[in-house]
């Protein structure tokens, strides 16, 4: 039996597998996934978990059961390419004829003196259950710093003002205002949502170092205390990917081909935050990728040359709480009660698999 093994079950991994249980799956081919948890967790949805607005429950997405999958548990901590096996806590090494690497990505601190150490995150399942109760723990009036002004940091700040409204809430950026990616119109618009609900913007934010519930920014003679702080300021592929000795882009992605393979291992396969697109990481671009993954190995295992398309991506959504939100469709801002109800549809299509 040929192996197929596929390391994270997140957006990409998810959509590979569907893909391919969907398909006349060759009857001497297997599929392993490796995962730490026994389900997928939203992580577009994480901040909702984190301000205490959504349950756990409610962000986990069942794997699908199928005889021809079968999943591992554990952490992934080694990768021989070489020998093709796949090092793995609690379980022997796990050998492969295909790989898939899609573990996601990792916060980035930019080596900031202290960030990592007193600042909590929102980049997994584990560490949002403990930014949950780090931030639903503080007492009435207590001061929370969001570092990052980005799409996570302002879903993160809107739904703990929601969640918190005796909570002082502040997001701190190096940038002159929030959403500097984004059009002008549509910082504006989130600028004036935190304004009309008590969320302070501070931009020109250089810091330079954390200590327990204290911020040293360079453009400023005074510390910055807080109780908590959130840190949305950037990431980059998980450690394990950094160690791996491979080609890489600027952010530390692996470099692949246009067939979503390494260059020098083409049974090796990248999707997701690990791997150096042509555009920024996100699930849908995850999503699109996992799906033409599939269908190249459907072509491999068929004698046939793959065929891809370019991946086309719809836009980008975010929420300003549960009644209001922000996005950019087919190019052109949307703002207010609308972005926030096409969001809360896509959700509803993820927990069912329906893409």
């Amino acid at each position: 039996m040929r192996k197929l093994v596929i390391l994270g079950g997140g957006y990409g991994g998810l959509a590979i597998i569907n893909q391919l249980l969907e398909k006349q799956l060759p009857l001497d081919v297997s599929i392993t996934l490796i995962d730490r948890m026994p389900f997928q967790g939203l992580k577009t949805e994480y901040y909702a978990l984190a301000a205490g607005s959504s349950s756990d429950l409610e962000l986990r997405v069942k794997f699908p059961i199928d005889p021809r999958l079968t999943c591992a548990y554990g952490e992934i901590t080694d990768i021989n390419i070489e020998e093709q096996l796949v090092y793995v806590t609690g379980n022997d090494p796990i050998s492969y004829d295909w790989l898939v690497i899609g573990l996601g990505c990792t916060d980035r601190y930019h080596g900031i003196e202290g960030a990592e150490l007193y600042s909590t995150s929102i980049q997994t399942f584990s560490a949002t259950r403990k930014t949950y109760a780090l931030l639903n723990d503080i007492k009435p009036y207590g001061q929370v710093s969001i570092i990052g002004g980005g799409l996570s940091g302002v879903e993160v700040a809107s739904e703990l003002r929601e969640s918190r409204p005796d909570l002082n809430i502040r997001i701190l950026d190096r940038g002159p205002k929030v959403l500097s990616a984004f059009p002008g119109k549509l910082q504006d618009f989130v600028a004036e949502w935190f304004s009309q609900n008590d969320v302070e913007m501070r931009g020109h934010v250089a810091l330079t170092r954390l200590e327990q519930g204290i911020l040293y920014d360079a453009n400023a003679s005074n510390p910055i205390y807080t109780d908590v702080t959130v840190w949305t300021a950037g990431i980059q592929p998980v450690e394990l990917v950094q160690r791996l000795e491979l080609p890489k882009d600027a952010q530390g992605r692996l470099v692949v081909n246009e067939h979503h393979q390494l260059p020098d291992y083409n049974n090796v396969y990248v999707v997701g935050d690990c791997a150096a697109l042509p555009f920024s990481p996100s699930a849908q671009a995850a999503g699109g990728q996992g799906k033409q993954i599939a269908d190249v190995l459907m072509a491999v295992w068929n004698n046939r040359t793959p065929r891809l398309g370019k991946i086309k991506l719809k836009g980008v959504l975010g929420s300003l709480g549960k009644k209001s939100g922000f996005g950019i469709m087919a190019g052109t801002p949307i703002l207010g009660r609308v972005p926030r109800l096409v969001k809360s549809g896509v959700l509803w299509k993820s927990k069912r698999h329906l893409g």
